[in-house]
């Protein structure tokens, strides 16, 4: 079975590759925790943070942003010592600050897929990429994701954090055309 060249033999990337990246979601926690685990990949590799995605959920009440907004600094100094996670200090603290944004976000738009789904006009993009070399880091689009989170207070969300995001979540199909999961996330 053709997938992705990015995509490992890793059980974790298998799973990850075959039946979630590149999948449209609309649900707002799942949202939350793909904004939080990308921001966490920051300088690393993404396969770290899919082996310690379940410490995350289980650490950070399954990505409840309710619960996470109101952590207090003792909290989350206790939680920089826990090894199952990313040990970076502004990363755990921008979780707690991405949370509050989050609801901001949720509030004004009553879901924060309404807020985000804008960008894509609420649609899917479908790529057609050969090769993992043709897969932009960045475009117009995740600039203005950038650009509007910042704005209302996200942190680690970069152009190409973005990017990474919305293929995560769907909103671009990034898979390439020779990969079996092109056509079944849309791919034509």
């Amino acid at each position: 079975m053709k997938r992705c060249d990015w995509c490992t033999d890793d059980p974790l990337y298998l799973q990850y590759h075959d039946q979630e990246w590149g999948v449209p979601v609309k649900n707002d926690r799942k949202l939350f925790e793909m904004l939080v685990l990308e921001g966490m990949q920051a300088g690393l590799s993404w396969i770290t943070v899919l082996r310690k995605r379940e410490n995350y959920r289980e650490l950070f009440d399954k990505f409840d942003p309710l619960k996470i907004s109101s952590l207090s600094d003792k909290e989350l100094n206790k939680l920089l010592l826990n090894p199952g996670i990313i040990r970076n200090r502004l990363k755990v603290y921008a979780i707690r600050k991405n949370a509050q944004a989050f609801l901001e976000v949720q509030h004004e738009f009553k879901k924060f897929s309404h807020y985000l789904w804008r960008f894509v006009e609420n649609t899917p993009k479908q790529n057609r990429w050969r090769t993992l070399k043709e897969i932009p880091t960045s475009t117009v689009e995740s600039d203005a994701l950038s650009k509007d989170l910042k704005k209302r207070g996200f942190t680690f969300v970069g152009s190409t954090i973005c990017y990474a995001y919305m293929q995560a979540i769907g909103m671009v199909n990034d898979h390439v055309t020779s990969c079996f999961r092109y056509k079944e996330c849309g791919g034509k």
